[in-house]
């Protein structure tokens, strides 16, 4: 028995930030990033999707303890960005901009740490109902 399985767990946090290029004026900021540059910040209801493929433990019948993964994503995820001001309470974001695309990555490396390296992880992100990145690419 050496089935190939992938499981998936939601999670949903807000948070707010400001994207930005520090290196530039903030007309030119406004200008690129629209709205999403306010200087007094702007928030998100972030919906998040981990999906870990591997084969099913022969014994257990699990690929990974969904408990355990309710646990990590609430406990280095959500505990530690919910109701957050990203580009000031987070040290992640203190020298990246926070976008989508890189809170995503973020999120993945935060978690491989966690997986063990024969589970493959991936990460989605919408930043709105409509608008997703997803890490790594398949």
């Amino acid at each position: 028995m050496n089935e190939i399985v992938s499981i998936y767990r939601r999670a949903h946090f807000n948070a707010a930030h400001r994207l930005f290029v520090s290196q530039w004026s903030d007309e030119e900021n406004s200008e690129f990033f629209g709205k999403c540059s306010n200087p007094y910040y702007h928030g998100h209801n972030y919906e998040l999707e981990v999906r870990l493929t591997g084969a099913i433990d022969p014994v257990t019948g699990f690929l990974f303890d969904m408990t355990r993964l309710k646990d990590l994503i609430k406990i280095h995820v959500e505990d530690r960005f919910d109701h957050k001001n990203l580009n000031v309470e987070c040290a992640e974001f203190k020298h990246r901009n926070p976008t989508a695309e890189n809170i995503c990555v973020v999120i993945y490396n935060i978690l491989r740490e966690y997986i063990p390296v024969d589970i493959k992880l991936r990460v989605k992100l919408w930043e709105t109902p409509r608008n997703y990145v997803s890490y790594p690419v398949d």
